[in-house]
């Protein structure tokens, strides 16, 4: 089936271009003019006075709407997909916690149904699950924020390469100096799964020797990390120092401080800079108490926290995230965009077929008022 979108602004190269038409076919981007016949019984989308960007990729998201990604149930992946892609999100990475080997594992196999189609996870008006995001159990309880601590350890082949397995793990969150974590590094690199440092207490030396074996990306760059100190830059210095390194980070202007997101992008640009949620599973629902990993959370004027105070994941989505990293950087939209899309895509190694308008890529797009908001979100096409 043919599709065509009139669109009234489109992020195409890196500039806002006016009135182009857009041939969709097989779920992929076939043509880009200014001026195109529609092809006989075409659908048509209309977006003429509308912005057509990429649609956002958000590779760390626990959960939304009273689900969670370590329920290892086919609904709660369809509840968040729902949700997410009415924020504008056509794929996202399910991420998972710290908990038993057979949770986890439980977990990551639920994706993996759901992918090979075995359960409708992924129907009509749902953003597209790219992978998992194991993020834990391979941690430093010194940094453990909203993690369990009991059930961080050392790294065990026999376990992750049951992960790895599976075909479905795009990333994995450790700390380097946790015991076996640098062979992981080294395995996840040539079975071509991203690797991102933390919950970590490294220091400077370990971070980097860390990316020196594979590791590509922080998880939410900032929180749960040894801070830049000017005798010891930890590892936060490392990625801060490191140009070839993604950093995530968390747009909620809670978990950090719009300044220090500024800093961030002036040091990393916005080809590095990776724009995510760290959702759970109250978001969309408002005030009130939930739970993360087994842990009781309160959630109050949006800020999710455990009872001794410490945050717990975010109420954000992705829309917003895109509005505030703009607020806080003074950044071009068409750079937050490419944080919001191309980056994090790019840091999955998926940078090829995602988060990006051109010609043979994927038709994952969003619809946007003059205010920003999300007026339509299209995956694949539909």
């Amino acid at each position: 089936m043919h599709v065509v979108m009139d669109c009234g602004w489109l992020l195409l190269g890196g500039r806002i271009e006016r009135q182009r038409r857009m041939l969709i076919e097989g779920g992929k981007i076939r043509a880009i003019a200014a001026h195109m016949d529609a092809p006989a019984g075409a659908a048509m989308i209309d977006a003429h006075e509308h912005l057509v960007l990429p649609g956002f990729i958000d590779i760390h998201a626990h959960g939304a709407m009273g689900a969670d990604a370590m329920e290892a149930r086919p609904e709660a992946l369809r509840i968040m997909a729902r949700f997410f892609a009415a924020h504008g999100v056509t794929g996202f990475l399910p991420t998972t916690m710290a908990a038993s080997r057979d949770r986890i594992l439980a977990a990551v196999e639920s994706v993996g149904r759901a992918l090979a189609g075995a359960v409708a996870a992924q129907g009509p008006a749902s953003a597209r699950i790219l992978g998992v995001h194991v993020e834990g159990p391979y941690i430093n309880p010194k940094q453990h924020g909203a993690q369990p601590p009991e059930f961080m350890r050392p790294a065990d082949p026999d376990e992750y390469w049951s992960w790895f397995g599976s075909g479905v793990v795009k990333l994995v969150t450790v700390a380097p100096e946790v015991a076996g974590v640098m062979r992981l590094i080294e395995d996840a690199q040539r079975v071509g799964i991203a690797v991102a440092l933390g919950h970590t207490d490294a220091t400077y030396a370990q971070a980097q020797a860390a990316f020196a074996a594979g590791a590509n990306q922080a998880t939410h760059t900032f929180n749960a990390m040894r801070g830049l100190h000017h005798r010891e830059p930890g590892a936060l210095g490392a990625v801060l120092a490191n140009d070839a390194v993604y950093a995530q980070l968390i747009c909620d202007n809670t978990h950090v401080h719009p300044a220090a997101m500024a800093v961030l992008y002036k040091c990393k640009g916005a080809g590095r800079l990776a724009v995510i949620t760290d959702a759970m599973q109250a978001t969309g629902l408002g005030d009130g108490d939930f739970t993360l990993g087994g842990q009781p959370v309160v959630v109050r004027q949006g800020v999710a926290r455990l009872a001794d105070g410490a945050l717990a994941g975010s109420t954000l989505t992705m829309d917003v995230a895109f509005r505030n990293i703009m607020a806080a950087t003074g950044c071009t939209l068409a750079e937050a965009s490419q944080m919001c899309s191309h980056t994090p895509a790019c840091a999955i190694g998926m940078g090829d077929r995602k988060g990006k308008i051109a010609p043979g890529y994927d038709a994952d797009l969003i619809i946007l008022d003059r205010d920003l908001r999300v007026v339509r979100t299209i995956v694949g096409g539909q």
